[in-house]
């Protein structure tokens, strides 16, 4: 997975997918205890996530987390994404995604990628 690219100094594949799937966990967690919520972009289709922290982000994407949750995600984390599609009165673009559309502001401004 593309987000597994980012690791830090030292640290394997193998260490990052681990930290990842945790971030997945919190998210998953907190979307279900009403913490978080997804946002889709009614303009451009793309995706974030609020009410995280940085802390629990650990540095993994939006875009990333969109896509472990899409591949492996839990059934009510799909559903909060897909009723973040019905408020937006579209879907998620993954082209958008994957061309790097993003937030840093849980959705409130976009950016395309870096």
């Amino acid at each position: 997975m593309p987000c597994d690219t980012r690791r830090r100094r030292g640290q394997t594949t193998q260490q990052r997918a681990v930290e990842i799937r945790e971030v997945q966990r919190k998210l998953e967690a907190a979307l279900a205890a009403g913490r978080a919520k997804a946002i889709v972009d009614k303009k451009t289709g793309g995706v974030a996530f609020e009410g995280l922290s940085a802390v629990d982000r650990d540095d993994v994407t939006d875009a990333c987390i969109y896509r472990r949750v899409m591949a492996t995600g839990s059934a009510s984390a799909k559903l909060a994404i897909q009723r973040a599609e019905l408020l937006a009165g579209r879907g998620v673009d993954k082209q958008a995604v994957a061309q790097g559309v993003h937030s840093h502001d849980g959705g409130k401004t976009w950016h395309h990628g870096h």
